[in-house]
Protein backbone atom coordinates (compact mmCIF):
# COMPACT_ATOMS: atom_id res chain seq x y z
CA UNK A 1 0.00 0.00 0.00
CA UNK A 2 1.12 3.53 -0.63
CA UNK A 3 -0.18 6.91 0.36
CA UNK A 4 -2.44 7.31 -2.66
CA UNK A 5 -6.09 6.26 -2.79
CA UNK A 6 -5.13 3.20 -4.85
CA UNK A 7 -4.22 1.18 -1.81
CA UNK A 8 -3.37 -2.23 -3.22
CA UNK A 9 -3.67 -4.28 -6.34
CA UNK A 10 -6.05 -7.20 -5.96
CA UNK A 11 -3.92 -9.45 -8.12
CA UNK A 12 -3.07 -11.72 -5.21
CA UNK A 13 -6.76 -11.92 -4.26
CA UNK A 14 -6.14 -11.70 -0.50
CA UNK A 15 -9.81 -12.16 0.25
CA UNK A 16 -9.54 -15.77 -0.92
CA UNK A 17 -7.02 -16.38 1.82
CA UNK A 18 -4.77 -14.39 4.06
CA UNK A 19 -2.34 -12.12 2.32
CA UNK A 20 1.36 -12.43 2.75
CA UNK A 21 1.65 -8.90 4.08
CA UNK A 22 -0.67 -9.45 7.03
CA UNK A 23 1.34 -9.90 10.26
CA UNK A 24 0.96 -13.25 11.99
CA UNK A 25 1.78 -14.22 15.57
CA UNK A 26 5.13 -15.95 15.89
CA UNK A 27 5.21 -19.64 16.65
CA UNK A 28 5.75 -20.54 20.31
CA UNK A 29 9.30 -21.45 21.26
CA UNK A 30 9.82 -24.74 23.02
CA UNK A 31 10.15 -24.29 26.72
CA UNK A 32 8.91 -20.71 26.65
CA UNK A 33 5.79 -19.29 28.22
CA UNK A 34 4.58 -19.58 31.76
CA UNK A 35 4.64 -23.40 31.83
CA UNK A 36 8.20 -23.59 30.56
CA UNK A 37 9.55 -21.22 33.26
CA UNK A 38 7.90 -22.69 36.37
CA UNK A 39 9.95 -24.58 38.89
CA UNK A 40 9.18 -28.31 39.10
CA UNK A 41 8.65 -27.85 42.85
CA UNK A 42 5.48 -25.89 43.55
CA UNK A 43 3.93 -24.85 46.89
CA UNK A 44 1.14 -27.03 48.24
CA UNK A 45 -2.33 -26.36 46.93
CA UNK A 46 -4.02 -23.42 48.60
CA UNK A 47 -0.75 -21.91 50.01
CA UNK A 48 0.68 -20.23 46.89
CA UNK A 49 0.00 -16.58 46.13
CA UNK A 50 1.56 -14.14 43.67
CA UNK A 51 4.17 -11.66 44.87
CA UNK A 52 2.45 -9.00 46.92
CA UNK A 53 2.12 -5.47 45.74
CA UNK A 54 0.71 -2.60 47.78
CA UNK A 55 -2.87 -3.46 48.55
CA UNK A 56 -2.52 -7.16 47.70
CA UNK A 57 -1.50 -10.34 49.45
CA UNK A 58 -2.80 -11.83 52.72
CA UNK A 59 -5.13 -9.54 54.58
CA UNK A 60 -5.82 -7.31 51.59
CA UNK A 61 -9.42 -6.30 50.89
CA UNK A 62 -11.20 -8.21 48.15
CA UNK A 63 -11.01 -6.77 44.65
CA UNK A 64 -13.79 -4.68 43.19
CA UNK A 65 -16.63 -6.53 41.47
CA UNK A 66 -15.66 -7.86 38.07
CA UNK A 67 -12.97 -10.04 36.61
CA UNK A 68 -10.13 -7.91 37.85
CA UNK A 69 -9.47 -4.64 39.54
CA UNK A 70 -6.11 -3.66 38.16
CA UNK A 71 -5.33 -0.17 36.87
CA UNK A 72 -5.69 -1.35 33.30
CA UNK A 73 -9.41 -1.98 33.63
CA UNK A 74 -11.36 -5.21 33.78
CA UNK A 75 -9.26 -8.32 33.30
CA UNK A 76 -7.58 -11.27 34.92
CA UNK A 77 -4.34 -9.37 35.37
CA UNK A 78 -3.95 -5.88 36.75
CA UNK A 79 -0.41 -4.91 35.76
CA UNK A 80 0.59 -3.55 32.37
CA UNK A 81 2.13 -6.92 31.41
CA UNK A 82 -0.22 -9.19 33.33
CA UNK A 83 -1.75 -12.11 31.56
CA UNK A 84 -5.49 -12.60 31.15
CA UNK A 85 -8.45 -11.00 29.43
CA UNK A 86 -8.69 -7.24 29.12
CA UNK A 87 -10.71 -4.79 27.09
CA UNK A 88 -9.40 -4.52 23.51
CA UNK A 89 -7.42 -1.39 22.72
CA UNK A 90 -9.27 1.50 21.14
CA UNK A 91 -8.88 1.47 17.35
CA UNK A 92 -6.94 4.32 15.76
CA UNK A 93 -9.05 6.93 13.98
CA UNK A 94 -6.92 9.17 11.79
CA UNK A 95 -9.92 10.26 9.72
CA UNK A 96 -13.69 9.86 9.55
CA UNK A 97 -13.84 6.18 10.63
CA UNK A 98 -12.00 4.02 13.17
CA UNK A 99 -9.62 1.54 11.59
CA UNK A 100 -11.51 -1.65 12.43
CA UNK A 101 -14.64 -3.46 11.18
CA UNK A 102 -17.46 -0.93 11.06
CA UNK A 103 -21.04 -1.01 12.28
CA UNK A 104 -23.98 0.37 10.33
CA UNK A 105 -24.05 3.59 12.34
CA UNK A 106 -20.33 4.15 11.81
CA UNK A 107 -20.69 3.71 8.06
CA UNK A 108 -23.50 6.27 7.90
CA UNK A 109 -21.65 8.62 10.25
CA UNK A 110 -18.50 8.32 8.15
CA UNK A 111 -20.41 9.25 4.99
CA UNK A 112 -21.98 12.29 6.66
CA UNK A 113 -18.66 13.31 8.25
CA UNK A 114 -17.00 13.24 4.83
CA UNK A 115 -19.75 15.50 3.46
CA UNK A 116 -19.18 17.97 6.31
CA UNK A 117 -15.38 17.91 6.22
CA UNK A 118 -15.06 18.30 2.43
CA UNK A 119 -18.35 19.97 1.54
CA UNK A 120 -16.86 22.22 -1.15
CA UNK A 121 -15.35 19.30 -3.03
CA UNK A 122 -18.40 17.08 -2.54
CA UNK A 123 -20.79 19.87 -3.55
CA UNK A 124 -18.82 20.66 -6.70
CA UNK A 125 -18.85 17.03 -7.83
CA UNK A 126 -22.47 16.19 -7.00
CA UNK A 127 -23.92 19.47 -8.28
CA UNK A 128 -22.20 19.05 -11.64
CA UNK A 129 -23.29 15.43 -12.03
CA UNK A 130 -26.86 16.04 -10.84
CA UNK A 131 -27.40 19.00 -13.20
CA UNK A 132 -26.24 16.97 -16.21
CA UNK A 133 -28.38 14.01 -15.12
CA UNK A 134 -31.49 16.11 -14.59
CA UNK A 135 -31.17 17.79 -17.98
CA UNK A 136 -30.96 14.33 -19.56
CA UNK A 137 -34.04 13.14 -17.61
CA UNK A 138 -36.07 16.21 -18.63
CA UNK A 139 -35.20 15.78 -22.32
CA UNK A 140 -36.05 12.06 -22.20
CA UNK A 141 -39.37 12.72 -20.47
CA UNK A 142 -40.27 15.48 -22.90
CA UNK A 143 -39.25 13.98 -26.24
CA UNK A 144 -38.59 10.23 -25.99
CA UNK A 145 -41.10 8.68 -23.61
CA UNK A 146 -44.50 7.66 -25.03
CA UNK A 147 -47.74 9.17 -23.83
CA UNK A 148 -49.26 7.45 -20.79
CA UNK A 149 -51.94 4.89 -21.58
CA UNK A 150 -55.44 6.36 -21.35
CA UNK A 151 -57.95 4.82 -18.95
CA UNK A 152 -61.69 5.01 -19.55
CA UNK A 153 -63.37 5.42 -16.15
CA UNK A 154 -66.56 3.91 -17.59
CA UNK A 155 -64.90 0.70 -18.80
CA UNK A 156 -65.96 -2.54 -17.11
CA UNK A 157 -65.04 -6.20 -17.09
CA UNK A 158 -62.22 -7.42 -19.29
CA UNK A 159 -61.83 -4.02 -20.94
CA UNK A 160 -61.15 -2.36 -17.58
CA UNK A 161 -58.64 -5.10 -16.74
CA UNK A 162 -56.89 -4.64 -20.08
CA UNK A 163 -56.69 -0.87 -19.65
CA UNK A 164 -55.31 -1.25 -16.13
CA UNK A 165 -52.61 -3.66 -17.36
CA UNK A 166 -51.72 -1.29 -20.21
CA UNK A 167 -51.50 1.63 -17.78
CA UNK A 168 -49.26 -0.31 -15.38
CA UNK A 169 -47.01 -1.43 -18.22
CA UNK A 170 -46.83 2.13 -19.58
CA UNK A 171 -45.94 3.52 -16.15
CA UNK A 172 -43.18 0.93 -15.71
CA UNK A 173 -41.76 1.58 -19.17
CA UNK A 174 -41.77 5.35 -18.59
CA UNK A 175 -40.02 4.96 -15.24
CA UNK A 176 -37.15 2.83 -16.58
CA UNK A 177 -35.12 5.59 -18.38
CA UNK A 178 -35.08 7.98 -15.37
CA UNK A 179 -34.14 5.08 -13.10
CA UNK A 180 -31.30 4.03 -15.39
CA UNK A 181 -30.01 7.60 -15.63
CA UNK A 182 -30.16 7.90 -11.85
CA UNK A 183 -28.29 4.61 -11.42
CA UNK A 184 -25.60 5.68 -13.88
CA UNK A 185 -25.07 9.05 -12.21
CA UNK A 186 -25.03 7.45 -8.75
CA UNK A 187 -22.31 5.00 -9.80
CA UNK A 188 -20.27 7.75 -11.45
CA UNK A 189 -20.59 9.90 -8.32
CA UNK A 190 -19.58 6.93 -6.16
CA UNK A 191 -16.48 6.33 -8.25
CA UNK A 192 -15.35 9.96 -8.20
CA UNK A 193 -16.12 10.47 -4.51
CA UNK A 194 -14.22 7.28 -3.63
CA UNK A 195 -11.00 9.30 -3.93
CA UNK A 196 -12.40 11.93 -1.56
CA UNK A 197 -13.52 9.32 0.95
CA UNK A 198 -10.23 7.42 0.80
CA UNK A 199 -8.36 10.57 1.78
CA UNK A 200 -10.93 11.34 4.47
CA UNK A 201 -10.29 7.91 5.99
CA UNK A 202 -6.59 8.81 6.21
CA UNK A 203 -7.38 12.25 7.64
CA UNK A 204 -5.95 14.12 4.67
CA UNK A 205 -7.35 17.17 2.88
CA UNK A 206 -8.64 16.89 -0.66
CA UNK A 207 -9.71 19.50 -3.18
CA UNK A 208 -11.89 19.34 -6.26
CA UNK A 209 -8.80 19.43 -8.48
CA UNK A 210 -7.33 16.49 -6.53
CA UNK A 211 -10.50 14.45 -7.03
CA UNK A 212 -10.58 15.29 -10.73
CA UNK A 213 -6.89 14.39 -11.12
CA UNK A 214 -7.65 10.98 -9.61
CA UNK A 215 -10.75 10.42 -11.75
CA UNK A 216 -9.54 11.75 -15.12
CA UNK A 217 -7.29 8.78 -16.07
CA UNK A 218 -10.19 6.43 -15.25
CA UNK A 219 -12.89 8.42 -17.05
CA UNK A 220 -13.59 5.76 -19.71
CA UNK A 221 -13.96 3.04 -17.08
CA UNK A 222 -16.06 5.32 -14.85
CA UNK A 223 -18.53 5.74 -17.71
CA UNK A 224 -18.31 2.16 -18.98
CA UNK A 225 -19.08 0.41 -15.69
CA UNK A 226 -22.47 2.09 -15.02
CA UNK A 227 -23.42 1.78 -18.69
CA UNK A 228 -22.66 -1.95 -18.61
CA UNK A 229 -24.67 -2.44 -15.41
CA UNK A 230 -27.53 -0.37 -16.87
CA UNK A 231 -27.57 -2.49 -20.03
CA UNK A 232 -27.60 -5.69 -17.96
CA UNK A 233 -30.51 -4.36 -15.89
CA UNK A 234 -32.45 -3.21 -18.96
CA UNK A 235 -31.91 -6.57 -20.69
CA UNK A 236 -33.16 -8.51 -17.66
CA UNK A 237 -36.24 -6.29 -17.34
CA UNK A 238 -36.96 -6.64 -21.07
CA UNK A 239 -36.72 -10.43 -20.84
CA UNK A 240 -39.07 -10.43 -17.86
CA UNK A 241 -41.60 -8.28 -19.72
CA UNK A 242 -41.42 -10.40 -22.87
CA UNK A 243 -41.79 -13.66 -20.97
CA UNK A 244 -44.75 -12.25 -19.05
CA UNK A 245 -46.39 -10.98 -22.24
CA UNK A 246 -45.96 -14.36 -23.92
CA UNK A 247 -47.55 -16.13 -20.96
CA UNK A 248 -50.56 -13.82 -20.91
CA UNK A 249 -51.46 -10.14 -20.55
CA UNK A 250 -52.12 -10.50 -16.84
CA UNK A 251 -48.66 -11.99 -16.19
CA UNK A 252 -46.65 -9.02 -17.45
CA UNK A 253 -46.44 -7.47 -13.99
CA UNK A 254 -45.36 -10.81 -12.47
CA UNK A 255 -42.62 -11.20 -15.09
CA UNK A 256 -41.40 -7.68 -14.39
CA UNK A 257 -41.40 -8.32 -10.64
CA UNK A 258 -39.30 -11.47 -11.03
CA UNK A 259 -36.89 -9.60 -13.30
CA UNK A 260 -36.71 -6.78 -10.77
CA UNK A 261 -35.71 -9.22 -8.01
CA UNK A 262 -32.92 -10.58 -10.22
CA UNK A 263 -31.72 -7.04 -10.96
CA UNK A 264 -31.65 -6.20 -7.24
CA UNK A 265 -29.61 -9.33 -6.51
CA UNK A 266 -27.08 -8.47 -9.21
CA UNK A 267 -26.84 -4.79 -8.27
CA UNK A 268 -26.07 -5.65 -4.63
CA UNK A 269 -23.51 -8.19 -5.80
CA UNK A 270 -21.77 -5.56 -7.96
CA UNK A 271 -22.35 -2.54 -5.70
CA UNK A 272 -18.66 -2.38 -4.65
CA UNK A 273 -17.38 -2.39 -8.23
CA UNK A 274 -17.24 1.42 -8.46
CA UNK A 275 -14.93 2.00 -5.45
CA UNK A 276 -12.90 -1.08 -6.42
CA UNK A 277 -12.45 0.28 -9.94
CA UNK A 278 -11.36 3.68 -8.65
CA UNK A 279 -9.15 2.69 -5.72
CA UNK A 280 -7.55 -0.42 -7.21
CA UNK A 281 -7.27 0.92 -10.78
CA UNK A 282 -8.45 -2.27 -12.42
CA UNK A 283 -10.55 -3.01 -15.49
CA UNK A 284 -14.35 -3.03 -15.46
CA UNK A 285 -14.71 -6.81 -15.41
CA UNK A 286 -12.01 -7.21 -12.76
CA UNK A 287 -13.75 -4.64 -10.57
CA UNK A 288 -17.03 -6.51 -10.92
CA UNK A 289 -15.32 -9.76 -9.91
CA UNK A 290 -13.75 -8.00 -6.95
CA UNK A 291 -17.13 -6.71 -5.84
CA UNK A 292 -18.68 -10.17 -6.14
CA UNK A 293 -15.84 -11.64 -4.09
CA UNK A 294 -16.12 -9.01 -1.34
CA UNK A 295 -19.92 -9.28 -1.13
CA UNK A 296 -19.84 -13.10 -1.09
CA UNK A 297 -21.13 -14.32 2.26
CA UNK A 298 -22.30 -10.80 3.22
CA UNK A 299 -25.07 -10.23 0.66
CA UNK A 300 -27.87 -9.75 3.18
CA UNK A 301 -25.83 -7.41 5.36
CA UNK A 302 -24.86 -5.37 2.31
CA UNK A 303 -28.45 -5.34 1.09
CA UNK A 304 -29.71 -4.21 4.51
CA UNK A 305 -27.27 -1.31 4.72
CA UNK A 306 -28.06 -0.21 1.16
CA UNK A 307 -31.81 -0.52 1.82
CA UNK A 308 -31.49 1.63 4.96
CA UNK A 309 -29.51 4.20 2.98
CA UNK A 310 -32.15 4.16 0.24
CA UNK A 311 -34.88 4.71 2.84
CA UNK A 312 -33.03 7.69 4.31
CA UNK A 313 -32.46 9.23 0.88
CA UNK A 314 -36.12 8.61 0.00
CA UNK A 315 -37.26 10.50 3.09
CA UNK A 316 -34.98 13.43 2.23
CA UNK A 317 -36.15 13.33 -1.41
CA UNK A 318 -39.83 13.44 -0.44
CA UNK A 319 -39.30 16.30 2.00
CA UNK A 320 -37.58 18.37 -0.68
CA UNK A 321 -39.72 17.27 -3.64
CA UNK A 322 -43.15 18.06 -2.15
CA UNK A 323 -42.86 21.88 -2.08
CA UNK A 324 -41.20 21.98 -5.51
CA UNK A 325 -43.91 19.72 -6.98
CA UNK A 326 -46.64 21.96 -5.58
CA UNK A 327 -44.95 25.05 -7.03
CA UNK A 328 -44.42 23.29 -10.37
CA UNK A 329 -48.10 22.33 -10.66
CA UNK A 330 -49.14 25.85 -9.66
CA UNK A 331 -47.10 27.50 -12.41
CA UNK A 332 -47.92 24.94 -15.13
CA UNK A 333 -51.16 25.05 -17.12
CA UNK A 334 -54.31 25.37 -15.08
CA UNK A 335 -52.56 24.71 -11.78
CA UNK A 336 -53.18 22.15 -9.08
CA UNK A 337 -56.92 21.93 -9.77
CA UNK A 338 -56.27 20.65 -13.28
CA UNK A 339 -53.93 17.98 -11.94
CA UNK A 340 -56.50 16.78 -9.40
CA UNK A 341 -59.21 16.43 -12.05
CA UNK A 342 -57.01 15.01 -14.82
CA UNK A 343 -54.15 12.83 -13.56
CA UNK A 344 -52.98 12.12 -17.12
CA UNK A 345 -52.47 15.77 -18.03
CA UNK A 346 -49.39 16.57 -20.11
CA UNK A 347 -46.99 18.71 -18.10
CA UNK A 348 -45.18 21.47 -19.93
CA UNK A 349 -41.78 23.08 -19.62
CA UNK A 350 -42.57 25.15 -16.48
CA UNK A 351 -43.45 21.99 -14.54
CA UNK A 352 -40.40 20.09 -15.79
CA UNK A 353 -38.00 22.95 -15.03
CA UNK A 354 -39.28 23.70 -11.53
CA UNK A 355 -39.49 20.04 -10.55
CA UNK A 356 -36.06 19.53 -12.12
CA UNK A 357 -34.58 22.20 -9.85
CA UNK A 358 -36.01 20.32 -6.88
CA UNK A 359 -34.49 17.09 -8.17
CA UNK A 360 -31.08 18.73 -8.55
CA UNK A 361 -31.18 19.93 -4.94
CA UNK A 362 -32.28 16.48 -3.81
CA UNK A 363 -29.54 14.72 -5.76
CA UNK A 364 -26.89 17.12 -4.51
CA UNK A 365 -27.75 16.10 -0.95
CA UNK A 366 -28.46 12.39 -1.41
CA UNK A 367 -25.76 11.37 -3.92
CA UNK A 368 -22.89 11.92 -1.44
CA UNK A 369 -24.68 9.84 1.19
CA UNK A 370 -25.20 6.89 -1.16
CA UNK A 371 -21.68 7.20 -2.58
CA UNK A 372 -20.14 7.43 0.89
CA UNK A 373 -21.98 4.37 2.13
CA UNK A 374 -20.87 2.23 -0.83
CA UNK A 375 -17.26 3.40 -0.59
CA UNK A 376 -17.14 2.75 3.17
CA UNK A 377 -18.79 -0.64 2.66
CA UNK A 378 -15.93 -1.49 0.31
CA UNK A 379 -13.38 -0.38 2.92
CA UNK A 380 -15.23 -2.27 5.67
CA UNK A 381 -15.29 -5.52 3.70
CA UNK A 382 -11.57 -5.26 2.95
CA UNK A 383 -10.85 -4.59 6.62
CA UNK A 384 -12.84 -7.69 7.57
CA UNK A 385 -11.30 -9.98 4.94
CA UNK A 386 -7.89 -8.56 4.10
CA UNK A 387 -6.74 -6.63 7.20
CA UNK A 388 -6.86 -3.38 5.23
CA UNK A 389 -6.84 -1.48 8.54
CA UNK A 390 -3.10 -2.25 8.84
CA UNK A 391 -2.47 -0.80 5.39
CA UNK A 392 -4.57 2.26 6.17
CA UNK A 393 -2.77 2.84 9.45
CA UNK A 394 0.57 2.56 7.65
CA UNK A 395 -0.55 4.98 4.93
CA UNK A 396 -1.80 7.42 7.58
CA UNK A 397 1.66 7.38 9.19
CA UNK A 398 0.51 6.09 12.56
CA UNK A 399 3.29 5.06 14.96
CA UNK A 400 4.14 1.37 14.92
CA UNK A 401 2.95 0.76 11.35
CA UNK A 402 5.87 2.21 9.42
CA UNK A 403 7.46 -1.16 8.63
CA UNK A 404 6.02 -4.32 7.21
CA UNK A 405 6.00 -7.40 9.39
Amino acid sequence: MNDTPGWASPGSAPSEGQGAGVPRPSEPVAGSGPAGNWSPTQPPTGQWSPPSTPGTGPGAPPPAPGWGGGPQGPGWGGGPHGSGWRQPPVAAKPGVIPLRPLGVGEILDGAVSTMRAHWRTVLGITLTVSVIAQIAIILVQRYLLPEPAAIDPNATGSEALRQSADAAQSALVNSVPPLLITMITTLITTSVLAAVISRSVLGRPVTLSDAWAEARPRLAQLLGLPLLLALISAAIMAVGMLVGSAAGPGLVVIGLMVAFVVVIWLMVRFCLASPALMLERQSITTSMRRSAKLVRGAWWRTFGILALTWLLTLIVSVIIAIPFSVIAMAVDGDGIGSFLTDASMDFGWPFLIVSGIGQVITATITYPLSAGVMALLYIDQRIRREALDLELARAAGLPGYDTRS
